[in-house]
């Protein structure tokens, strides 16, 4: 009985001292995954931004300066530096500016700027769920591995009417059940 005894002291050690543990990387990978889950309704990293303006058409366009561009950019509200310009087409100026572009069509004169800002707190996280590198490979391992480890301690830490034996075993059941409901579900 002593050696029971002594097996859920460490157990709950072990589950408190790695919940301590790996409580930011719980949050990194937890606010990435709701984010990532929802990569079709919106960009998790970042914040874009479209501007429409609408310009004079432009009369030759293969002749622009820099200094017409900047002329533009300042019609637009926008600071007259930029970093270079080219023309993807006969009648469209891409210009990239500091945090994004501005795309003129020459022959309308229809003009968006388009800005690009990270998407504070998601941004970060996001790169680290994306495995920035070689390194952070180890990290997410270990953490994976200890989210296996704080999984199986969690089903012991409790004893009695609300322990693995009895109500503990109903929630896990519940909780395997869940994702082989999906699965049958979406593969049938």
């Amino acid at each position: 009985m002593q050696g029971l005894k002594n097996w859920r002291k460490y157990n709950r050690a072990i589950h408190r001292d790695l919940g301590y543990l790996f409580f930011a990387l719980t949050i990194i990978y937890a606010l990435s995954g709701i984010a990532l889950n929802h990569i079709n309704d919106w960009n998790p990293s970042y914040i874009i931004t479209n501007k429409s303006i609408q310009l004079a058409p432009v009369q030759n366009p293969g002749q622009l300066t820099r200094e017409n561009i900047s002329d533009m950019l300042k019609a637009c509200g926008e600071s007259p530096k930029f970093k270079k310009h080219y023309m993807p087409s006969e009648n469209m100026l891409k210009v990239f500016i500091e945090g994004g572009t501005f795309m003129l069509n020459t022959e309308t004169g229809e003009a968006v700027v388009e800005r690009i800002n990270r998407r504070p707190i998601f941004h970060t996280v996001n790169f680290l769920h994306y495995n920035p590198g070689h390194w952070w490979t180890w990290v997410s391992d270990i953490f994976a591995g200890a989210l296996i480890l704080l999984a199986f301690t969690g089903l012991f830490i409790l004893k009695g009417k609300n322990g693995i034996t009895r109500r503990g075993a109903v929630l896990t059941l519940l909780g395997i059940l869940i994702p082989l409901v999906f699965l049958v579900l979406y593969y049938h």
